[in-house]
């Protein structure tokens, strides 16, 4: 399987760190992983975002953070 090397925000890291934590993945690979796969899904399935539509649609289940959502 090939490597990819990423750097995340520390806030997205703890959250990651928590979910092994808790255990609903065994380590922190599987974590990006399955998360990875779950966004490219979701991704697929409703296409790229239009910078087309009404404003603050997209603002929704955003916490304070630019990149920050709540699933």
């Amino acid at each position: 399987m090939p490597k990819v090397e990423i750097t995340v925000p520390e806030h997205l890291e703890m959250q990651i760190a928590q979910m092994v934590e808790q255990g609903e993945f065994v380590n922190r690979e599987e974590a990006i992983e399955d998360l990875l796969a779950t966004g490219l899904k979701a991704y697929k399935t409703s296409g790229p975002m239009d910078n087309d539509r009404e404003p603050g649609l997209e603002d929704e289940g955003m916490m304070g953070h630019e990149d920050e959502y709540v699933f």
